[in-house]
């Protein structure tokens, strides 16, 4: 009798945890409607308060962004950062990948522990599957420390679609790098074509911290640690005209983001233009009305994503079965033809940009926990319009006539990337 109880509670325990993952999986997107757009002027104080209201994020007026291009730049600098470390190294990453770019960064954090500067590496259980404990094992045996987020455990599975997709690295709590970049050969070396084209961002200054609380949440998350040592925090102040804010993304048991939130309130404010990259463009119905929106504003909207050489074909094909209505109102889409994309940015009327982690998708947007960087800054958006322009020049524009005739199997394969749209 007891054995008849027990199997049935086990049963009934599964099809509940069954159950709670599906709903994850396919429940219906948040619709995110802006009835009443900020009266205020986009380069307005007032503005920029809503905007960290929005965020629940501080405004930092004494920070440095410097904008690192592609990983034989990006790498050299972080690199470099972590040669210079002499309290902490705190690095987060959806991907961690076995190669020479990790074996590289490996030896010298080993290195660095062993000289005892505190180490901690945390690293999605997920993007970072391949990857065995094994592969840390010098550098935990010489004093550093690694622990995964949302590990396959069956107490995680109502929270396993929820990953860390934050790609973070901040030295002695006074030099941080943001962006999309994970850690492996492909951001390096050619594959099937060129390196991905990526883009990272050196942070110096007064919103090191807040991206320094960014990485502990999940540190906290993942290995019940709290760090909150003085090692870990400078609070420094350098000389720069950029207006930071750091955007901690993390959702809500709705759905809601404050990234969301931002790239929601920032494109129905634009006035004049939008320069987005991404490499995952999958806009749900209320991101695609807010852009058409802005276009009948007279808003010039440009667009850059993948094109062949993308490493998530099924995810090209969904993105591209949304084209449709917004070449029709005017939005100009480009794919990128040398090699993957996989630059984040937002560029808005040539003054707010937006670069992180986040892709135009509904991961980013109500399942990943994000980190971007919002700033106020007319010389951080000229340097990215600069790169914007260049990788212009690589792409191929799609027009609303070609994407009608698109082939039959391409739209049979775009209906069968519908049906996982949300999970892309």
């Amino acid at each position: 009798m007891l054995d008849w109880v027990i199997w049935t509670i086990a049963i009934v325990a599964i099809a509940l945890q069954a159950l709670t993952l599906f709903l994850a999986l396919f429940e219906p997107t948040l619709r995110y409607k802006i009835t009443r757009r900020p009266s205020h002027a986009i380069d307005s104080d007032r503005f920029c308060g809503i905007l960290a209201a929005l965020a629940d994020a501080e405004v930092h007026k004494h920070t440095r962004v410097e904008v690192l291009t592609n990983g034989e730049v990006f790498y050299e600098a972080e690199l470099e950062a972590i040669r210079q470390a002499r309290k902490s190294i705190n690095l987060e990453a959806y991907i961690f990948q076995r190669g020479e770019v990790t074996q590289r960064f490996l030896r010298l954090l080993t290195e660095k522990a062993q000289a005892g500067v505190c180490v901690n590496l945390v690293l999605d259980a997920i993007g970072s599957l391949f990857t065995p404990n094994s592969y840390f094992r010098e550098l935990v045996e010489a004093g550093g420390h690694v622990a995964w987020y949302h590990p396959m455990r069956w107490h995680m599975l109502p929270r396993i679609n929820n990953r860390t997709h934050r790609e973070l690295l901040i030295i002695d709590g006074a030099i941080g790098f943001i962006g999309g970049a994970g850690w492996a050969d492909h951001w390096l070396y050619p594959r099937r074509g060129q390196r991905w084209r990526d883009t990272m961002f050196r942070v110096e200054g007064a919103a090191v911290s807040s991206m320094q609380a960014a990485f502990l949440e999940n540190w906290l998350e993942a290995s019940g640690e709290l760090l909150c040592g003085d090692e870990y925090f400078a609070f420094s102040k350098v000389a720069g005209d950029a207006e930071v804010l750091i955007v901690d993304s993390t959702p809500s048991a709705g759905q809601s983001t404050r990234a969301r939130m931002v790239f929601q309130a920032l494109i129905a404010s634009a006035e004049r233009s939008l320069e987005i990259s991404t490499p995952y463009f999958l806009p749900d119905r209320a991101v695609r009305e807010e852009l058409i929106r802005a276009r009948q504003r007279g808003v010039d909207i440009q667009i850059i994503c993948p094109g062949q050489h993308t490493d998530h074909l099924l995810t090209r094909r969904s993105s591209r079965r949304l084209y449709g209505e917004l070449l029709k109102a005017g939005v100009r889409i480009f794919e990128y033809q040398p090699s993957m994309i996989h630059v984040k940015s937002m560029v808005v009327d040539g003054l707010w940009c937006v670069v992180g982690s986040t892709n135009f998708d509904h991961r980013s947007f109500s399942i990943n926990d994000e980190v971007n960087l919002l700033s106020r800054d007319q010389k951080l958006a000229r340097r990215l319009h600069e790169d914007f322009v260049v990788d212009l020049a690589q792409c191929v524009e799609v027009r609303y006539e070609e994407w009608l005739r698109r082939p039959l199997w391409e739209r049979l394969h775009e209906g069968l990337g519908s049906l996982l749209e949300r999970q892309q």
